[in-house]
């Protein structure tokens, strides 16, 4: 049965990337009265109201936003979703917060029922906070990717997710085997991958935690299924840096480590990348694989600070998105997340425009994750995954906003200021999952 529904709202979309145009502001369509039309989840047109208004059936439902912002629901590149309990823990940099925090909670996962409750309260926290797709890291316990992509599967989210592979310098109960690894990711990639709206991702955990074998058997996974993701970590920190180095002295890098196990591709998710080289930044081009900025965690860590514009150099860009990286980030909110990005740029002497800015949260994130053809942008033909922003929705925002001038001026309040408290609804596939 054919659904119609449509929104009215103030509208943003992309029509490029503000990192190689001039001026950010030719690089987006703004409709100040908006409407949206929706046919059987996805968008079928976009126009200023005036117009549209005389092409909507009769039956259509029509909800309106004024004074508001839509945009496209945001993308979240790199997150824990089995870190949501632990998130703010104080006091530790990645490899003894890892070992004092992480590792115990991600032990409860073998429990399904466990699992189950935390993957819904991420899920709801996500869609809370305007995030309507992310690449997510499970635990090592096939049961925790059972349990995500059930949920996910409920909401008809976007989830690119996978099990944990680890068969060193981990707790016991948290480590797998190569053939196990193999195993498990198998039978998930057939349970799951590209079932209805959920994709799956080999995930090594990082370097460290996986032997060459395991590695190996990653690159072996990906060569056999062409169009799954790979999702894992790439120079977060010194220390971790320094100890791939020692367990893997035959190669020439960290990136070299996982380029050799043939882990380097299209749809291969590279988190934190926080002290690349160019060398580093030239083979991510090469290779056609992704970075997740996250600036948040690098921050609550102590890591470093990602160049991003040295990333997004326009002779060898490097496809970019932003992740929170909860727990170690302590929000789930990417607008936060931006203005953690704006401020570490600032520390690098360069300047993140308020629309490079909500480009990398929509458009950037799903160029990132290889799905810019379904979602990040309101455009006909993706789906109708949207977040409504209220500029005005703190008091704080409220006062800013009224002595804003501009659109741009709008776009740099929310993102300085803006929380999921500024969310007043996100929409999956055109259906409101969240209402503030």
């Amino acid at each position: 049965m054919t659904q119609y529904s449509a929104i009215r709202a103030p509208f943003l979309s992309f029509k490029e990337n503000p990192f190689t145009n001039g001026d950010p502001l030719s690089a987006i369509h703004y409709e100040e009265d908006g409407l949206v039309i929706i046919k059987n989840g996805r968008i079928i047109s976009t126009s200023p109201w005036s117009t549209g208004k005389n092409a909507l059936e009769e039956s259509t439902t029509i909800e309106s936003y004024p004074n508001q912002l839509l945009i496209a629901g945001m993308v979240d590149t790199h997150v824990h979703y089995p870190q949501l309990p632990m998130v703010a823990s104080y006091g530790e940099q990645l490899l003894s917060w890892l070992n004092n925090y992480v590792f115990p909670l991600e032990a409860r996962f073998s429990d399904p029922e466990y699992a189950r409750v935390i993957a819904r309260s991420f899920l709801s926290e996500l869609l809370r906070a305007g995030t309507t797709t992310a690449a997510v890291f499970c635990t090592v316990h096939p049961e925790s990717v059972d349990a995500f992509f059930t949920e996910s599967t409920k909401l008809n989210t976007c989830m690119v997710a996978g099990k944990v592979l680890m068969d060193r310098n981990a707790p016991k109960n948290l480590r797998d085997t190569a053939q196990t690894a193999y195993d498990d990711s198998q039978a998930l990639i057939q349970r799951w991958h590209k079932t209805g709206r959920q994709l799956y991702a080999v995930t090594p955990r990082f370097a460290p935690t996986s032997t060459e074998e395991q590695l190996n058997t990653a690159g072996a996974l990906l060569a056999e299924h062409s169009d799954v993701f790979m999702h894992t970590h790439l120079l977060e920190n010194k220390a971790e840096i320094a100890w791939v180095k020692e367990l893997f002295p035959h190669r020439h890098s960290y990136l070299d480590v996982y380029d050799k196990a043939g882990l380097l591709r299209p749809r291969s998710i590279l988190a934190h990348t926080v002290h690349a080289q160019e060398k580093d930044f030239q083979r991510c081009h090469d290779t056609g694989c992704s970075i997740a900025h996250c600036p948040s965690s690098n921050q609550f860590l102590g890591s470093g600070s990602f160049p991003l514009f040295q990333a997004l150099k326009t002779d060898r860009r490097v496809k970019v998105g932003l992740g929170s990286d909860i727990g170690a980030g302590p929000t789930l909110s990417l607008l936060q997340v931006l203005s953690d990005s704006y401020k570490v740029a600032q520390g690098l002497n360069t300047s993140l425009h308020p629309i490079q800015g909500l480009w990398l949260a929509t458009v950037g994130g799903a160029e990132a994750l290889g799905l810019e053809h379904q979602i990040g942008n309101i455009i006909p033909g993706h789906f109708a995954d949207f977040c409504i922003l209220d500029p005005a929705a703190t008091p704080l925002g409220s006062i800013r906003t009224q002595s804003a001038s501009t659109l741009s001026d709008i776009l740099f309040t929310l993102m300085m200021l803006g929380d999921d408290r500024s969310v007043s609804a996100t929409y999956v596939a055109g259906k409101k999952v969240y209402q503030r």
